[in-house]
């Protein structure tokens, strides 16, 4: 049985400087994911894997021919409406616009610095998975140690957590590829990889451009820009013997939960 390697994008609006009362104007918040996505895309293209890109419906309407075209090789599915705010009828209103931009369905949720959700509520927005669940602690956001580690069925939607390594459920999320030592980060991937048969790593278009002159902790400006790409260039090389690299959704197929 193949192993997956699910690699996945929040496309979205710069707004972490607002979480540390640093004003940014809407318009550089999209400047800067944009540039994101352009400093990642020939690495992503260089490699030839198609990733996840859950996308905010407002910066989707900001480079709508953008995000279309990305849609061609890559999944596009939600991460709602906008970044920094959330109303329930924004699950709805997210996928029919992307869905408008793209021209084509959207089966996939993250709810932004994935916050909780109603599942029952997911189902009837049209969503068939969900992958807004960090199975970890993560000190002052949640504490999920609880829920599942892997892939579970909550009210008729398929949930994808986030990995985290097996038994002390270290993260294997953005941050903790910008700070583990490379060679930690790889060896926790692979052990995850070996357990579960599948890994599923997300990170934002913005950590991958130049953000040393806002005011953020050093734990999140660090390893930025080009030595962030270069790092994930790394990455992928390093994990293509060891897997496929493939979209959320094609996940859910190869498991017949399409």
């Amino acid at each position: 049985m193949s192993n997956y390697i699910m690699l996945s994008f929040d496309v979205e609006e710069f707004d972490i400087p607002l979480e540390y009362n640093h004003k940014i104007e809407m318009s550089e918040q999209m400047l800067i994911g944009k540039r994101g996505l352009d400093a990642i895309l020939p690495t992503i293209e260089a490699h030839n894997i198609t990733t996840t890109m859950f996308t905010t419906a407002n910066f989707a309407m900001y480079y709508p021919d953008t995000i279309k075209a990305l849609a061609y090789d890559h999944e596009i599915a939600s991460h709602t409406f906008f970044h920094s705010s959330f109303k329930n009828e924004d699950l709805l209103k997210s996928r029919l616009k992307l869905e408008e931009i793209i021209g084509m369905s959207v089966k996939g949720l993250r709810m932004p610095r994935m916050k909780k959700v109603d599942m029952a509520l997911v189902k009837k927005a049209g969503y068939t998975y969900d992958s807004s669940v960090h199975p970890t602690w993560i000190p002052g956001r949640y504490n999920n140690l609880k829920l599942p580690r892997t892939m579970y069925a909550e009210l008729g939607v398929q949930r994808l957590p986030a990995s985290v390594s097996p038994n002390l459920r270290l993260p294997l999320f953005w941050l903790a590829f910008k700070n583990y030592p490379y060679h930690f980060f790889k060896r926790l991937v692979l052990k995850t990889l070996k357990k579960d048969g599948y890994v599923c790593l997300y990170f934002h278009p913005w950590e991958f451009t130049d953000i040393n002159n806002y005011s953020l902790p050093n734990y999140v400006k660090k390893h930025c820009g080009a030595a962030l790409v270069e790092r994930l260039s790394r990455l992928i090389e390093d994990l293509k013997p060891h897997g496929k690299f493939i979209t959320i959704q094609d996940f859910m197929v190869f498991n017949d939960i399409a």
